[in-house]
């Protein structure tokens, strides 16, 4: 007889058969519409995590329902590798953003971002891609918002609460004492201080900027940071639920080893 276990399995692989294939659709999507390289990158993981879904889904459904001990198997083996992945991964993503953080400036609503003050393993991989990154960063129009904003007065300027990226790469640091004159016009003088190599980086040229700043860089670091730490809390979360699910595939495995032996047994 079927054990509950068993349907439970069955079921819980039938949700992720169905939702593996709008991730698999939604990546042929990407495939097709993406106008730049930075949106066409995303294509390809997208599909292969569906693909993924879908067969682990189907191995854990027909070993669970008819009853195939041996796919069963190799479904809770994958299982398995998936749960101490995701742990070392979710380890992982809070040691590398532990580190590093904005820095308060007085009568700014901004921060500075500095990249000595985050993990180096981020800042490895950040500066050995920055060619492509910065690509993506300029086509995505961070700066744009600023751009427009031609005319806003330095006192109003200065209150504004800027994203990391904005404050990184669409302005010069505020070490460098330079003049303002727009949001993203900003002139030497001869109280300027060059102390920061990034002074030495900023041009008033929209398509320049200071894409190619440290600050730039430690903004988009603060970023991953962010966005690493919240995929680690559900991270947590889906691995609570592989668990219980990767217990529940265990009892199905049980039962459909007992069930083969007693049909050995008795035919």
């Amino acid at each position: 007889m079927v054990r509950v276990s068993n349907n439970l399995v069955g079921i819980l692989n039938f949700i992720t058969l169905l939702l593996s294939i709008p991730i698999i659709g939604g990546g042929i999507w990407l495939s097709k519409q993406a106008n730049t390289e930075c949106e066409r990158f995303l294509d390809k993981p997208v599909i292969a995590l569906g693909v993924f879904i879908l067969l682990v889904s189907l191995a854990g459904l027909v070993g669970s329902c008819c009853r195939v001990s041996w796919l069963l198997w190799v479904y809770l083996f994958v299982m398995f590798l998936l749960i101490v992945l995701l742990f070392c991964f979710t380890i992982f993503a809070f040691v590398v953003t532990n580190k590093g953080a904005g820095e308060k400036i007085s009568g700014k609503g901004y921060k500075e971002y500095r990249l000595g003050d985050y993990s180096n393993w981020l800042q490895k991989r950040v500066n050995g891609n920055w060619g492509k990154i910065r690509s993506c960063l300029e086509a995505s129009k961070i700066c744009q918002k600023l751009l427009e904003d031609g005319s806003t007065p330095v006192e109003d300027f200065y209150k504004q609460h800027l994203s990391a990226l904005q404050s990184g790469c669409c302005k010069p640091s505020n070490d460098c004492n330079f003049q303002y004159i727009s949001p993203t016009n900003w002139n030497s003088t001869q109280a300027s201080i060059y102390d920061n190599p990034d002074c030495l980086v900023w041009k008033s040229d929209p398509n320049v900027l200071c894409y190619n700043c440290q600050a730039c860089k430690a903004g988009l670091l603060d970023n991953i940071k962010s966005d690493w730490k919240r995929v680690a809390v559900v991270n947590i979360i889906f691995l609570i639920f592989l668990i219980i699910v990767y217990s529940v595939g265990c009892c199905a495995f049980r039962n459909n080893r007992e069930d083969n032996y007693a049909w050995k047994h008795y035919s």
